[in-house]
């Protein structure tokens, strides 16, 4: 299993290095980063990993940021800490997708929960990402009669239907529908519907 890491955005370097000695009391690597933009600058590994991410910094805020994250295609679960939060700030981070807000000073343990969590998300995330992505590579690879043909045999339609829809002769049909099944790997109709429901094709 590839190692997680843990990305860590606070401005007060005393918190940086006491949640890095933390993290690396249990086994975890983290990276730590004192504003947004020195984040931004740094490549992320291609690893599970997930992101505390403290809420009032100078320059960009945590929540602004935590904002910007879908359209800078950063997926990563976060975990708000903050020295100054209260109630209505941790419910605007819960309905922007963030997996928990901690409040210093908080449970060690809390913030440990919280990160598991967290990387066991991104974990799932990335397996199902990498399966779409393998799918999408065997769809790309089929000829556009074949796409033709798997789209109408996903919605129901008879070989027959099929050759008069499309204005071929039903061993085209055949010969297409058995090219595309050996393309997208799979042996069965009920499997080609789930990959095409996957797809949205």
């Amino acid at each position: 299993m590839e190692a997680a890491i843990v990305y860590i955005i606070d401005d007060d370097s005393s918190v940086r290095a006491a949640l890095e000695d933390l993290l690396a009391s249990v086994g975890l690597q983290s990276a730590c980063f004192g504003s947004t933009m020195e984040f931004l600058k740094h490549k992320m590994a291609d690893a599970p990993g997930c992101l505390v991410l403290d809420i009032r910094m100078p320059g960009q805020s945590g929540m602004d940021f935590h904002r910007q994250m879908t359209e800078l295609g950063i997926q990563l679960p976060t975990i708000f800490i903050t020295g100054h939060g209260d109630i209505a700030m941790g419910v605007q981070a819960m309905k922007n997708g963030a997996i928990e807000f901690l409040t210093k000073p908080f449970r060690d343990q809390d913030l440990l929960d919280a990160i598991q969590h967290g990387i066991e998300i991104n974990r799932v995330a990335r397996a199902e990402h990498a399966i779409s992505a393998q799918l999408q590579k065997r769809w790309n690879s089929l000829s556009a009669g074949e796409k033709q043909v798997v789209q109408l045999v996903v919605q129901g339609q008879l070989n027959k239907q099929i050759a008069a829809a499309l204005n071929i002769s039903e061993v085209t049909v055949k010969v297409r529908r058995g090219a595309a099944m050996r393309k997208m790997e799979t042996s069965s109709l009920a499997d080609l519907v789930k990959i095409s429901e996957k797809l949205k094709i």
